[in-house]
């Protein structure tokens, strides 16, 4: 059922808190938790990413669907959001190249969005009182019914939720003649992770979630790529004992994101639920190797202690946030294996942090 711009719609947040708004996309209800990216572009990416499976959206950038969307500018085959807020939604685009009008694309993926909503308010909220789940509806607008069905969503800490978004069965992507063999583990891989990967010469065997250290070296690869996705690292507990066979290896292991955090936690590194997360293209990061700081690509709404790296004698830290001095990067002094809490793949975002993927390459060629 297509959309009334005249209708109502609300936010309800888990605390009791309402904001009010307008209704786009398709009428209904969506839940998840709340979160905020601060990307000014890059919505079509950010939607399709599988880390955000589970969680709704606000976009602090006061319009949204200017440029349209474009069916090459996809992360995944579909939108893994629950459902958007924004302030300003745009029915038309500018773009000569694009496909479609935003409102459509929501449509056609069943998708709940609720726009003129005072999101400035919703994100200075959110970064006070921390990151909770909420639910926006465009035809219930009864308040006790909307707090019954939000009261059953469930938290995201221990939520597993990779195998929602995970491969169910293995396939290929790049150049079957190319030399290098990377073994991916998907636990919610972004299209560009692979696209970066095959650019460099990579033959990529994507193998599902819940596949052993022997299914993947049955196939030979010559490295091991841990991919980003959504939920809590502390809930896959079987995934992290064969990211501790993969370290143990032998050869070059990288991990992005969940990945990074899985390899964190085979080490006994324990991870936490952060107070609001990290999302947007703008994140500063400094190479503490290098001394360079880099504009990175986030998307993570859990992190590795710090502490525990501290008393880890095999263990060093790579990379930090400079605005909150979070680990971002990681590295195993004893083991061909090194990790980001971001995206370098920079889908959206600048690519500052691209070098990662080569110097994965490198650890493969040296090895």
């Amino acid at each position: 059922m297509k959309y009334n711009k005249k209708d109502s719609a609300l936010l309800l947040l888990q605390d009791g808190t309402i904001f009010y708004g307008k209704s786009c996309g398709l009428k209904g209800i969506a839940t998840g938790e709340l979160c905020f990216n601060t990307g000014m572009t890059g919505y079509q990416e950010v939607f399709t990413d599988p880390s955000y499976y589970g969680q709704l959206m606000i976009t602090t950038n006061a319009h949204i669907g200017n440029y349209g969307v474009k069916s090459d500018e996809v992360e995944s085959e579909n939108m893994k959001i629950s459902g958007l807020i924004c302030k300003n939604f745009n029915n038309g685009f500018s773009r000569v190249g694009g496909d479609s009008d935003l409102n459509t694309y929501f449509i056609e993926q069943n998708k709940v969005v609720i726009s003129d909503v005072d999101t400035r308010a919703v994100v200075r909220h959110i970064r006070d009182k921390g990151a909770m789940n909420a639910i926006i509806s465009t035809n219930n607008l009864s308040i006790s019914e909307l707090e019954k069905i939000l009261s059953k969503v469930p938290s995201m800490e221990g939520l597993e939720l990779s195998s929602s978004v995970s491969t169910k069965e293995p396939y290929f992507f790049g150049d079957p003649e190319s030399q290098i063999k990377v073994a991916v583990l998907d636990l919610g891989v972004k299209r560009n992770i692979l696209k970066c990967l095959s650019d460099r010469g990579c033959y990529l065997k994507v193998f599902p979630m819940h596949s052993k250290y022997e299914e993947m070296t049955n196939w030979n690869p010559n490295g091991f790529f841990l991919s980003n996705g959504p939920g809590d690292p502390a809930a896959m507990p079987k995934v992290i004992e064969q990211v501790n066979k993969i370290t143990k290896d032998g050869r070059a292991v990288f991990g992005i994101c969940l990945g990074h955090q899985a390899i964190a936690l085979s080490e006994g590194i324990s991870t936490y639920k952060m107070h609001n997360g990290h999302r947007g293209i703008n994140h500063p990061v400094k190479n503490l190797i290098t001394g360079k700081a880099e504009v990175t690509s986030q998307n993570h709404g859990f992190g590795i202690s710090s502490q525990d790296i501290n008393n880890h004698p095999n263990v060093e830290i790579t990379h930090i946030n400079l605005n909150d001095n979070t680990i971002e990067g990681i590295k195993l002094k004893n083991k061909n294996c090194f990790s980001v809490q971001y995206h370098p793949e920079s889908s959206p975002g600048p690519h500052d942090s691209r070098y990662l993927f080569d110097d994965f390459i490198k650890n493969i060629k040296n090895k």
